[in-house]
């Protein structure tokens, strides 16, 4: 009956929007408001009726599960948890019944739909048609609750039956509810376009400028919504008074997803600053990137902060604090986005919704706080630290650092926000202030992201850690001397470069101590033996290469910041100039014209030892809509990636026909590759923590049939 119920609602669901998509879009270009409007009637059922109907569905649904999952939890009734957990999924249904709608909409030019008629335009490429569904403020909050609503379905038929998953459920349709209410009520996209005017403003000038704005949002939305499973999981265990290390192993794998694909955005995001900007920079301390990273420092507190839970039980308190902060902080940055109080080519200007996130963001950090402190005798720690060196102590010491670069960073944020409101005055708080507060904190991090693995637990030998520091520095000094006879001069360059050895020194001698010993007593080849540790130990390896990924990104950030060269030069058509050791040529200048993109460009060659290496070919996008210039010229940049450094050309001042020659900027940024090279490792790290090995997968599955269930609530 269940299946049956499930496919009828999917086959009614996609019978209406094959019947809305299937029908003739409705051609702007041809007919007047009245035409349009009586071809509107005329339709079975329009496009955004049909995406409101889906909005209020997923309303009604989120309110009975709600409801379902409380009486069943209350009353111990199985079936209706089992009813709530199915409801998981029809929401799901219904969002992405709403999701089809909008792309439908944004594909057919279908301008009835306010949205559209806002924020597209008919000779947009397709790939932009599709990624205007999140490129303005209701489509964002309408892909937020797609994606919520993903994981909820997920969370409902796959977390193991467990006394935590019917309360982790509820909080993640409570969250759920309060983002298709703003849809529903107060942001949503599928308002009917009353006004009669068919022409609106188009894209957004930097969301059609470059293919990274298809992959960026979606991966902050996966890292910021998956970030909300061991949020909802860890509310479970204080309102169950189960506050031990259970809700951490159930969510362990939600975490780290959460976690990787948020580092996967916020690296895609300074590389999309990189090249479409043109500064030839990649992170300017902006203030919608400062609130997209501050979820990220605590979350990276957290993971490490439930290693120590898990083997010492301690930090249970913190950890709470921990999970509720990350998530809160995530709601707090969708505030200051999507509520115009911040100034940020990247937040979503003033809307209507500002003060309802606000109003949430309140209601859940106060009633978080307050679920720990009615608990505070089940999470307060009874253990204490058995000595200052060892594993948890460096831990702890590394949270520490996180928060308060966290704090740093809410407060260079926040701070205009609050002088402004007291004083009236407008005031900035620049990269400088971000970077002399930043880059101390991040060293030290970076030296105890050395040395905490190698310490033991509880309490460590002083002539072991005396023996591996000794190793560790030893290399830290080799590589910071190697870097100063290459010409290295600079103190936080050397500093980072010195800790960078000392960091790959320490996962060497890791992999050392796993290694050797086994492959001694096996008397089996090493490579064979680190091979089998590295698929047996997948948590503890990918670690290992998750950390690799934070020096090479480190690495590649002192590179690019310490020693970018920003120069602008003249070139003559036709002749060249020298730059650093290249030899820059400009050959001639292009034009180009696509339907709603006007180009122009210069051809530049890159030359280096009487080799021609590349041809650069830096340009400004105009683009058009309906005939009218769109917003201004955006210039775009072309890059000469290299292993060593990079050769970015963008050109300043205008260019036309007449021109014999061209003005370009010229930046070389060393190693800046190295920071996306390091991404990739991070990501690639995340994902092996994540797939389990065949020992992992039986560990689990015995742990699971220990873990105890509410007694009648056994769920088929």
């Amino acid at each position: 009956m269940r299946l049956t119920a499930i496919y009828i609602f999917i086959t009614s669901i996609f019978t209406a929007f094959s019947t809305v998509f299937a029908s003739a879009p409705i051609n702007l270009q041809r007919l007047d408001a009245p035409q349009v409007s009586q071809q509107v009637i005329d339709r079975v059922l329009s496009l955004g009726q049909l995406g409101t109907a889906s909005l209020m569905l997923a309303l009604g649904i989120i309110i009975y599960a709600l409801i379902a999952g409380v009486l069943g939890i209350t009353r111990r009734n199985a079936q209706l948890q089992t009813s709530a957990r199915y409801a998981a999924v029809a929401t799901f249904l219904a969002l992405s019944t709403a999701m089809m709608c909008m792309e439908a909409a944004l594909l057919t030019d279908d301008f009835t739909v306010q949205y559209v008629a806002q924020h597209s335009s008919v000779p947009a490429p397709l790939w932009v048609k599709v990624v205007m569904l999140w490129g303005a403020l209701e489509g964002s909050i309408l892909l937020w609750a797609w994606i919520l609503s993903l994981y909820t379905a997920i969370l409902a038929m796959n977390t193991p039956n467990h006394a935590l998953r019917p309360w982790a459920l509820n909080i993640m349709q409570f969250v759920q509810l309060f983002f298709v209410l703003v849809l529903a009520f107060v942001a949503n996209p599928f308002t009917l376009n009353a006004s009669g005017l068919f022409v609106g403003p188009g894209p957004n000038s930097l969301l059609q400028n470059h293919w990274m704005m298809a992959i960026h949002p979606i991966l902050m939305y996966l890292g910021f919504v998956g970030l909300t499973v061991p949020f909802a999981f860890a509310m479970a265990a204080l309102i169950t008074k189960r506050p031990g290390s259970e809700w951490m192993r159930l969510t362990r794998r939600w975490t780290l997803m959460g976690w990787g694909f948020l580092t996967a955005a916020i690296i895609a995001g300074g590389w999309w600053s990189y090249e479409v900007l043109g500064w030839g920079g990649f992170w300017a301390w902006d203030p919608v990137e400062n609130v997209s990273f501050m979820p990220w420092l605590t979350a990276t507190a957290f993971i490490h902060g439930i290693q120590v839970q898990e083997r010492r039980r301690m930090l249970k308190s913190w950890n709470m604090m921990l999970i509720v902060l990350t998530f809160t902080l995530s709601i707090l940055g969708t505030f200051l986005t999507r509520s115009g109080v911040l100034s940020s080519i990247h937040a979503f200007g003033d809307g209507p919704v500002g003060i309802f996130f606000l109003i949430f963001f309140l209601l859940v950090l106060f009633a978080s706080l307050g679920l720990v402190v009615m608990r505070w005798d089940q999470v307060r720690d009874h253990s204490e630290l058995d000595a200052v060196v060892s594993r948890e102590s460096s831990y702890l010491l590394g949270n520490v650092l996180f928060l308060a670069m966290t704090f740093m960073i809410l407060l260079g944020t926040l701070f205009p926000l609050i002088v402004e409101l007291f004083s009236g005055e407008k005031v900035t708080v620049g990269a400088p202030f971000f970077n002399q507060m930043s880059v101390p904190i991040f060293l030290a991090i970076f030296l105890l992201m050395g040395i905490g693995p190698l310490l033991p637990w509880r309490k460590a030998e002083h002539q072991s850690v005396i023996r591996n520091l000794l190793w560790m520095c030893g290399v830290g000094i080799i590589a910071a001397a190697i870097a100063y006879v290459l010409g290295i001069r600079r103190v936080y360059p050397l500093i980072t470069i010195a800790i960078s050895g000392y960091n790959i020194a320490s996962l060497g001698l890791l992999i050392s101590a796993a290694v050797v010993p086994r492959a001694r007593l096996s008397k089996r080849n090493s490579l064979q033996v680190f091979r089998q540790y590295a698929f047996e130990n997948r948590r503890r390896f990918g670690s290992m290469i998750v950390h690799l990924g934070v020096i090479v990104t480190a690495l590649g950030i002192m590179g690019a910041s310490a020693y970018r060269i920003d120069e602008q030069v003249k070139v003559d058509f036709g002749t060249s100039t020298q730059f650093r050791s290249y030899e820059l040529r400009a050959i001639d200048m292009f034009e180009e014209q696509v339907p709603g993109r006007g180009t122009v460009g210069a051809n530049v060659e890159v030359w280096q030892n009487n080799r021609k290496i590349d041809t650069l070919r830096p340009r400004i996008n105009v683009f058009v809509h309906d005939g009218v210039t769109q917003q201004q010229p955006v210039p775009t940049a072309d890059v000469l990636y290299r292993v060593q450094h990079d050769v970015y050309l963008t050109l300043s001042g205008s260019l036309s026909r007449d021109q014999a020659f061209v003005i370009l900027r010229v930046v070389q940024s060393p190693l800046v590759m190295w920071i996306w090279i390091g991404g990739f490792i991070m990501a690639f790290g995340t994902l092996y923590c994540v797939i389990p090995s065949a020992s992992e997968r039986k560990q689990e599955r015995l742990a699971m049939q220990g873990s105890p269930t509410n007694s009648g609530n056994t769920i088929s």
